[in-house]
């Protein structure tokens, strides 16, 4: 199997000579390369009943790492089992023209902050609105930055329980199969983030855009087109519920099972054209790959994965209380309620105790020996 470290080792040297990395972006491909190998540390496994020996080492755990993001992604699925509510839920998509994508090079905190918070501002504008749900909505939003050839395509995936809950802590389930009309969506938030593009460029955050003219003449185009919102019926059971947050909270710009082949000058991998859904092979120049890859770094300390209204960090404990009292309030009341969601359990994520023995396949294999690392890396939102 091909590793992205693999890649990046043989040919960080080329990309070096043709471009400059941020600090984040070494830092990540230190961290890439240093990935269950000795610099980590790790422990040796022995077992009993064969004499099998194995090492063990440490994971980066790095977030663009594609080797760390499994437990990661099932720790979270874990953590959000908590949170679920006894509705249906909307999965949303909202898509940033890619006219914007090299602003969002320029300036990426500032472009993605934007996009997160002119997102939130339209979906809380329509359920607000008295003559739709009347109410606050809850919504998990994660950025993606990718397209499947590992080009500039900047997303945010919306997951959003569907219903409202209002000042009077009255639930009001939302009526149609999608949450809001799309083309509403669509123009409300085409202004919404305009016009924070227009603040920020009178705030002087979008200093390296030197031409006053072009910020003019590419808002305005923007203004004159489509923005692409995509909304999917309601899904119905928890389980793919939490399967969509886990997916798309931990995914990341290209799993190594999509690495094909690596020569000397090229990188093989799959991806899957979303205009006719086939499965297809790109073949890049191995610098133009890592190009690619590196493009999609988050800037250090960066929150890609943010809960709003009452599923928000602040406020969510107490709010969870009131939207299903709310929601048991309304089901007493209304025969046609939906009914309890069920859903059939997960695994619960153990402490690691050892593994089964590769070499016999009967014995548990025990620890006997500990390596420490021989660097520290950083942990957190690198």
């Amino acid at each position: 199997m091909i590793h992205l470290a693999d890649i990046l080792k043989q040919f960080l040297p080329h990309y070096d000579a043709q471009y400059s990395r941020s600090t984040e972006q070494y830092r990540v491909c230190s961290h890439i390369a240093d990935c269950r190998t000795p610099i980590m540390g790790g422990f040796r496994l022995h077992c009993n009943e064969c004499d099998h020996d194995q090492w063990l080492y440490h994971a980066c755990r790095n977030r663009h790492c594609p080797r760390c993001q499994k437990q990661a992604s099932q720790a979270w699925e874990q953590t959000q089992l908590s949170h679920l509510v006894n509705t249906h839920y909307f999965h949303l998509v909202f898509t940033l023209p890619h006219e914007l994508n090299l602003w969002a090079r320029l300036h990426r905190r500032v472009i993605y902050n934007g996009l997160f918070q002119s997102v939130w501002d339209t979906l809380n504008t329509l359920g607000q609105d008295k003559n739709r749900l009347g109410g606050q909505l809850g919504m998990t939003a994660v950025l993606h930055t990718w397209g499947q050839n590992l080009s500039q395509h900047i997303h945010l995936h919306c997951l959003i329980p569907a219903g409202a809950l209002n000042d009077q802590n009255q639930w009001h389930p939302a009526k149609s199969t999608y949450l809001f009309p799309v083309r509403v969506l669509s123009r409300l938030f085409r202004g919404k983030m305009v016009a924070a593009l227009r603040k920020s460029y009178t705030l002087g955050q979008l200093h390296r855009i030197t031409h006053p003219h072009e910020i003019n003449r590419i808002l305005n185009t923007l203004m004159r087109k489509e923005w692409v919102v995509y909304a999917k019926r309601a899904i119905d059971h928890p389980e793919t519920v939490v399967r969509y947050l886990a997916r798309y909270t931990r995914k990341i710009a290209i799993s190594e099972s999509r690495l094909l082949a690596m020569d000397k000058k090229t990188v093989t991998f799959q991806y899957k054209d979303y205009r006719d859904h086939q499965n297809k092979q790109q073949i890049l120049k191995g610098e133009e790959f890592v190009r690619r890859y590196l493009q999609h770094v988050f800037p250090l300390g960066f929150m890609r994965i943010r809960h709003y209204g009452w599923l928000s960090n602040s406020s969510r404990k107490k709010q969870l209380a009131n939207v299903r009292k709310a929601m048991d309030d309304y089901a007493s009341q209304n025969q046609h309620a939906l009914q309890p969601l069920k859903y059939h359990g997960f695994k619960v994520i153990k402490r690691f105790d050892g593994i089964h023995c590769p070499q016999c396949k009967k014995a548990m294999m025990n620890i006997i020996q500990t390596l420490l690392p021989l660097k520290t890396i950083r942990r957190g939102f690198t």
